[in-house]
């Protein structure tokens, strides 16, 4: 296939770029780099690029012949959403709009969202499915659950088909240390702890140990970032062979605890991690874990890495390898 990839220097997207290339796929990738990095993408071709550019992305679309697009290119941090909702509603909403105006007036026919669990909101029961409410709490789940209904229309209208994965908590690196978590500034939990591990950050926070759970601590689905890019590749597949639209929540369906996961990076690297205890965070609930059954059933998607160290592991290999990126 020729697929073009958009946010394709990013952590998910740069990994999708390697799948697709190593697959035998022609692959272009189009970045503005405001958090992507040029060197990231490592096979393919790149063109930099803004979504908000409408000229641009008809240049190159027109000149693709792509069989799909890949949208990765979303601003992803719940807390800066709520505190600057404009920039979120203009690039998660507005300029994904005007990607999809440039698709389907370039006659592309077949669109891969990169979605988001958090578009559920408070869960009403877990482990979550697809028939679960959305009821998103925060300007980023109301960003990407405003293009999910886009997609209904511009299919409606224009016969767009498309296929929405929504993540739990994307983690891991590349097996082959090639690519990996740069985000400025890191939210995430993994990369946070192996920081703390390797010395580039004092510790870690625990936020609440008074929840409902084994431990007291928050438990979360971590899918490794190869086995999200499986399933982007598979639904592509899935897509042009049924021309059916869909859903799927993408998860190991097995959650782990903010302390199992602190235990799995001390194993690992067998470092001592600094922790420090502190109060709940606002709105976070104590368990959050997928029912992905409808995408293993209907893409046949089986994670290959699914037990937590390979997860951590392959994160503190590319953790490891810090200094060559990250001026350490």
């Amino acid at each position: 296939m020729n697929i073009l990839v958009v946010g394709g220097a990013g952590y998910i997207g740069s990994h999708m770029v390697k799948l697709l290339a190593v697959a035998g796929h022609r692959v272009v990738t189009l970045d503005n780099l405001c958090q992507g990095y040029r060197d990231a993408v490592r096979y393919g071709e790149f063109i930099e690029a803004d979504l908000a550019d409408r000229a641009a992305l008809e240049r190159v679309l027109k000149g693709g012949a792509f069989d799909a697009v890949m949208h990765f290119a979303s601003f992803i941090q719940v807390g800066e959403s709520v505190a600057e909702p404009a920039k979120y509603y203009t690039n998660n909403v507005t300029n994904t709009q005007n990607l999809l105006d440039a698709i389907v007036g370039c006659g592309v026919n077949h669109f891969i969202f990169s979605s988001t669990a958090a578009l559920f909101g408070e869960p009403e029961y877990t482990p979550i499915n697809e028939a679960h409410p959305a009821r998103p709490i925060n300007p980023y789940g109301r960003s990407k659950w405003f293009v999910e209904q886009m997609l209904e229309d511009y299919e409606r209208a224009y016969g767009l088909k498309s296929v929405c994965l929504r993540y739990f908590n994307a983690a891991g690196a590349d097996p082959d240390g090639e690519l990996g978590e740069r985000h400025l500034p890191e939210t995430h939990l993994i990369p946070l702890i192996l920081q703390a591990a390797s010395g580039r950050r004092d510790g870690i926070k625990v936020f609440g140990r008074d929840y409902a759970t084994p431990d007291g601590t928050c438990i979360r689905d971590y899918v490794h970032v190869m086995d999200l890019c499986e399933a982007h590749l598979l639904a592509i597949e899935t897509l042009r062979s049924t021309q059916k639209s869909a859903r799927y929540n993408l998860g190991n369906g097995n959650g782990f605890s903010v302390q199992e996961v602190i235990d799995s990076a001390s194993r690992v690297t067998g470092c001592d991690i600094k922790v420090v205890d502190d109060v709940r965070r606002d709105g976070d609930p104590a368990v959050l874990v997928a029912d992905s059954r409808l995408a293993r059933e209907a893409l046949g998607w089986r994670p290959r890495f699914a037990e937590l160290d390979t997860i951590v592991g392959h994160a503190w290999q590319w953790e490891c390898s810090a200094g060559e990126w990250a001026g350490v």
